[in-house]
């Protein structure tokens, strides 16, 4: 059985990391506060500027280089993540689903390149040889022009000819207790499908001045920054709900390890208490002998 000391010092220990864990929760939580904020507003933008991409699609006429569909034999993929650790599996859900994505591409015959955002996606492929373009610790501070930094990268190496599909690679935010791995194409950009279950034939007609096609060379690219930006919003708020669902399970794994190490104090203060009391009474006995 470890000595009283050992075992007090254990109790210690544990009990700093709980506080610890604690405040992380607590900074997690005053984070998320505003990041959820961020996302939500954000949402409704994406959503109306996709339905005016959709409307534009319909009205416009010619070929644009973004919307250009190719034989696939190059997939470049930007995979967002955050910069910091202790979020639980987080992260790693989000290099698993880009992994799967890489070795199906593979398979099928087709080359590979990467685009990391954030520290652990770096950090996951460093030694891949695959990574054209890595942007780090700019999770915590991110604002659009960082969106429109990345989009403007791989739209340059798709006009170029060097790859002939972009993806993303992120983790959508569901709620609180849930952030799911989900995959997006951004190039090249296609219009929304209509079937018969599209726009009825009540839909506003449009006049657009100039021509929905002059338009579309201008959304296009804002278009990209949009979808790459709510990437990153989306894998923000994801961080901090995760670190703060990690933290409160830490804190209360740290309460159960307290009060085992509580009970084997308890034993061992016992067993030495008992065993001073036999040394008395046996010194007693040996004095009365």
């Amino acid at each position: 059985m470890p000595g009283l000391k050992d075992v007090k010092n254990k109790i210690e220990g544990v009990s700093k990391t709980s506080q610890i864990t604690k405040a992380m929760n607590m900074v997690a939580s005053a984070k998320l506060r505003g990041a959820q904020e961020r996302m939500e507003t954000f949402r409704p933008y994406a959503k109306k500027f996709a339905e005016a991409m959709e409307d534009l699609s319909g009205s416009m006429s010619g070929n644009q280089p973004l919307m250009e569909v190719r034989d696939v034999q190059a997939v470049e993929l930007i995979v967002v993540t955050s910069d910091r650790g202790l979020c639980g599996s987080f992260n790693a859900h989000i290099v698993s689903r880009a992994q799967q994505l890489i070795d199906q591409l593979e398979a099928e015959g087709k080359e590979v390149s990467l685009i990391t955002v954030g520290n652990k996606a770096a950090q996951a492929f460093k030694r891949s040889g695959k990574i054209r373009a890595s942007y780090k610790d700019i999770m915590g501070t991110f604002q659009m022009f960082n969106a429109r930094e990345i989009s403007g990268s791989v739209t340059l190496n798709f006009l170029s000819g060097e790859v002939d599909e972009v993806r993303v690679v992120y983790a959508h935010f569901f709620s609180m207790a849930k952030q799911r791995p989900t995959e997006e194409t951004l190039l090249p950009i296609k219009p929304p499908e209509q079937g018969e279950g599209g726009k009825s034939g009540t839909a506003v007609e449009y006049i657009y001045e100039p021509s929905p096609t002059e338009i579309m060379e201008a959304l296009l690219p804002l278009h990209l920054n949009v979808q790459v930006y709510h990437a990153m919003i989306e894998v923000a708020a994801g961080e901090h709900a995760a670190r703060m669902a990690a933290m409160d399970n830490a804190t209360n794994a740290c309460g159960d390890i307290i009060k085992d190490l509580t009970q084997l104090y308890n034993k061992a203060r016992q067993a030495a208490i008992t065993g001073d009391l036999m040394d008395i009474v046996g010194g007693a006995e040996a004095l009365k002998g």
